[in-house]
């Protein structure tokens, strides 16, 4: 049986220059999606740079935008959207991700830590660095896609 390729561990080192876009609708809960995603960048050795957008919505755009520039090895999506009176909830939810899925799918390397709950403590009980930490989960999920892509971009060995 063929030995499986990853990167070495759960903590990728590497160099990598991310860019965190976080979505500052709701401020606080934003503030500790970022520390969380600082702490695992610096962990693995990487710098980043962080941007502000209004919404969820304005994420992947921007995301676009920072990529066409070629100075991002990788992404970190941040940003919190609660359900509300309305279907507009749905609409963002599902939108940002989708939007988030085709850049991934087009070989972007991006953790999506856009958090969609019912209720503020459950925004908070998944942000929290010290209780689900989904802002550093995303940003070591963006890691290990940086990881993959230049494992799969070495040069074969010839045998």
């Amino acid at each position: 049986m063929e030995k499986v390729k990853r990167p070495d561990s759960d903590t990728v080192k590497l160099t990598a220059h991310m860019l965190i876009v976080e979505a500052r609708y709701y401020e606080d809960l934003s503030d500790e999606l970022v520390k969380g995603a600082i702490a695992a960048i610096e962990a693995a050795g990487s710098t980043f740079e962080r941007l502000a957008v209004p919404g969820a919505l304005e994420v992947p755009g921007v995301i676009v935008k920072a990529h066409r520039t070629a100075r991002y090895d990788g992404y970190v999506a941040l940003g919190v959207v609660l359900r509300g009176e309305t279907t507009h909830y749905d609409i963002v939810a599902g939108e940002s991700a989708r939007a988030l899925m085709d850049l991934t799918l087009q070989g972007l390397s991006i953790g999506n830590g856009i958090l969609t709950c019912e209720t503020p403590e459950q925004a908070w009980a998944r942000a929290r660095v010290g209780e689900m930490d989904k802002g550093g989960e995303a940003a070591r999920a963006a890691l290990q896609l940086i990881a993959i892509d230049r494992l799969m971009m070495k040069p074969k060995e010839k045998v």
